[in-house]
């Protein structure tokens, strides 16, 4: 596990300029700062988001000094200012772990505003839209922002990121944290329903991506929005959505209509002990169980099932759209 955040690390470190170094979220570095978010890794289980600041208001209002308790004890924050990322930090009943945040560890600690999309799904869309440098995607609806964060570290350093979101306290909670995060460049949030009013966009969109409750309601706006040729995905939880989706898709003549769903099992390597048939004796009623020990994997006895499907399809060309479009209507 520590070995994938590592390798996160660097990926993401590679994607961004030098120039940009207003915070860790945005862009890597040697050592902690004030103001800086940071993750305190205890296990793959328990991961926690911590602000570097010296005090911290409470629910009551008072404002005290910032000490994070953790299961292992309690973590003075601002001795953390100095360290560099990746050190073992002390607690007072153990240690952990101080790491840069990336889009996949800030999806596992977020404030669950919303359901959210976990890092297989995300890695598929990502995959099948062909994000990357430089792209204008648009999403709906923002929600908790998980999927955002890996959509803005795909696009950097110059892309765009048109994210909407029809409730009005959700949008601006989001666009808070956007902003805290050092994204304000790269993303722009909209408050409205796209159902009803679209994205405002047109032909622009190299991708689209729909986690809405009648996503079949927003795919002609999509449409609209997208270049000839770009992408669209559509996250659903029920077969129902995907099947209104899909007619409306082919209605509308997109191409390539494909659904998948992301099933994760996970391989764990630990010691496994197993008796030794060597050391059984059968010479006298004694039996020695003695066990042999050897570094294999595992399966873990249950595993994540459904979390939704994705529906990806490829916009029409827009001019024989248009052409095929004259053609019915002058007949």
């Amino acid at each position: 596990m520590l070995l994938l955040f590592a390798i996160n690390l660097a990926v993401f470190s590679n994607t961004w300029p030098d120039k940009l170094n207003k915070m860790s979220f945005k862009n890597f570095k040697d050592k902690i700062e004030e103001n800086d978010t940071v993750m305190l890794y205890l296990s793959p289980q328990s991961i926690h988001v911590i602000k570097v600041m010296p005090k911290i208001v409470t629910r009551k209002g008072n404002e005290v000094e910032n000490i994070f308790q953790t299961v292992y004890g309690a973590l003075k924050v601002m001795d953390l200012v100095g360290m560099s990322y990746g050190a073992k930090v002390n607690l007072t009943k153990g240690y952990g772990y101080i790491l840069q945040p990336t889009p996949e560890l800030w999806t596992v600690t977020l404030p669950h505003r919303t359901q959210v999309l976990y890092t297989p799904d995300i890695s598929m869309v990502l995959l099948q839209l062909d994000i990357r440098p430089g792209c204008i995607v648009v999403e709906s609806g923002t929600g908790s922002g998980s999927l955002s964060h890996a959509l803005i570290r795909a696009i950097a350093p110059d892309g765009k990121l048109h994210t909407y979101e029809f409730h009005e306290q959700r949008a601006k909670i989001a666009s808070e944290e956007f902003k805290e995060h050092g994204f304000e460049d790269l993303v722009v949030v909209h408050n409205q329903n796209v159902c009803e009013a679209g994205f405002g966009l047109e032909n622009v969109a190299d991708s689209v991506f729909l986690d809405l409750p009648s996503p079949w309601l927003a795919i002609n706006h999509a449409l609209t929005s997208l270049k000839s040729n770009g992408r669209i995905c559509s996250f659903s939880p029920c077969m129902e959505q995907v099947q209104k989706t899909c007619i409306e898709l082919e209605k509308l003549r997109f191409l390539e209509i494909t659904i998948i769903e992301c099933l994760e099992r996970e391989f764990q390597v630990k010691n496994i002990s197993v008796a030794d048939s060597e050391l059984f004796s059968f010479d006298n009623d004694s039996v020695n169980n003695s066990l042999k020990s050897f570094r294999g994997f595992t399966t873990p006895l249950k595993m994540p099932g459904h979390t939704g499907y994705l529906t990806f399809a490829t916009a029409p060309m827009k001019s024989s759209l248009s052409q095929e479009i004259e053609v019915v209507n002058g007949s």
